[in-house]
């Protein structure tokens, strides 16, 4: 909203200009999210311990564990505004990445609250049932999908020495995004993948045998892969929300990175340096990732250990949405993998214990485990490490697995 205001008054109130660019308005949006976080947490928490929202916890033998109960809950309401209306305010509303974001945003959040509320008021400990969020993940995936295949504004540019006279411009504008985008955007299911000097992977290769219907029936494959990394990386966050700071932290580290690698895939200069591919207009995708750090920053403001508010499945299935979207707008979801490597351990740990006991228990008539318990982080609990030293290695590997995400643009 702010950038249509100061652009209609930049020609009246010197320096108002400033809200053309966007390191300027993912600043403010960083900062904006960052004090509604810490100052609307405080009232967030009062409200919750108020209306006795607090959490439910099962007797699992972890240490420190019944001292969560009660501790309010369904505090990813506030990740979510601390989101949506530095976005809302700073960002250009008619971009179509931005608004396939907030669009995100909402649609998780909304399963999330389902999700929460069913446990929390409804005291039924299973939560929404598992088709439903599955089919809300589903409809999700449809929705980008289809947008990305539909909408005008969604082309890539392969190889961006190609765009000679835009090149020559001393300015990126509006404008110049709009020439590029008519004149070399082409529809595409290229994605980036990692490791190989010609990173490009098309999803239509999986249909290939179709020959010249191969390109339309590519973006169904495409969005059978949307679903299911929506899928995956929201239920990981989900997982992972087991320790005090420990999915906050870990989506803030992949929230800098998503913006990083959003800010080279819509900016044509480096897009052209790196040699990937050029997205226009998803550059603005900066202002959201910046909204989306500080939000989560400011939310471990409180849920730092000991939590005094966790974040409930409003939080961890939005956080999880969003960084697996993000990460197909700007073409880089085969990086997820590597970037939330922390969120696909915890993943993992969950399938081989159940996998392996159940086959146990088929084979022997008793279930053996692999690890003490499951998600990872409670085998390490179980193991007699405090909490927060769990949290701070988790956090260490994450730090390693982003930097080895952005060290694969030049390992080819």
């Amino acid at each position: 909203m702010l950038y249509y205001l100061f652009s209609l008054l930049k020609d009246y109130i010197p320096g108002a200009g400033v809200f053309e660019y966007i390191s300027f308005r993912s600043g403010a949006a960083f900062i904006t999210s960052l004090l509604i976080s810490i100052y609307f947490g405080k009232y967030v928490i009062q409200y919750l311990q108020k209306k006795q929202i607090g959490e439910i916890v099962r007797d699992l033998g972890l240490e420190g564990q019944m001292q969560k109960k009660g501790t309010p809950t369904m505090g990813g309401i506030l990740i979510i505004l601390a989101i949506l209306i530095p976005t809302l305010l700073f960002a250009k509303l008619t971009n179509v990445y931005i608004l396939l974001m907030l669009f995100t945003t909402v649609w998780f959040g909304t399963l999330g609250f389902i999700d929460d509320y069913i446990k929390v008021f409804k005291k039924n400990k299973e939560g929404m049932p598992g088709k439903y969020k599955i089919l809300g993940q589903i409809v999700l995936g449809l929705i980008v999908g289809l947008t990305l295949y539909f909408h005008n504004d969604v082309v890539i540019v392969q190889n961006a020495k190609s765009v000679i006279a835009i090149e020559q411009e001393t300015q990126f504008t509006d404008d110049s995004e709009i020439t590029i985008t008519e004149k070399f955007g082409e529809k595409s299911t290229k994605t980036t993948i990692p490791f190989f000097k010609n990173n490009e992977f098309d999803y239509k290769y999986f249909v290939s045998f179709l020959g010249k219907h191969a390109q339309s029936c590519g973006w169904a494959v495409f969005v059978l892969f949307v679903v299911l990394i929506t899928t995956a990386v929201s239920n990981g966050v989900n997982l992972t929300d087991g320790l005090d700071g420990l999915a906050t932290g870990s989506s803030a580290i992949v929230g800098v990175v998503l913006g990083i690698l959003a800010y080279v895939s819509g900016n044509f200069i480096y897009a052209d340096y790196l040699n990937i591919m050029y997205i226009p207009h998803s550059g603005e995708l900066v202002v959201f990732a910046a909204g989306f750090i500080g939000a989560t920053i400011g939310f471990w403001w409180y849920n730092s250990y000991p939590a005094q508010v966790f974040m409930g499945d409003t939080g961890s299935l939005t956080l999880g949405g969003i960084i697996a979207v993000f990460a197909i707008l700007i073409r880089k979801e085969l990086l997820i993998p590597i970037l939330c490597g922390v969120f696909l351990i915890e993943s993992l740990s969950v399938i081989l214990q159940v996998t392996y006991f159940k086959h146990t228990k088929r084979k022997f008539g008793e279930g053996k485990r692999i690890f003490l318990m499951s998600p990872l982080h409670h085998h390490y609990q179980k193991k007699g490490m405090p909490e927060a030293k769990i949290v701070a290695r988790f956090w260490i590997i994450g730090l390693i697995l982003a930097a080895a995400t952005l060290i694969t643009l030049k390992i080819r």
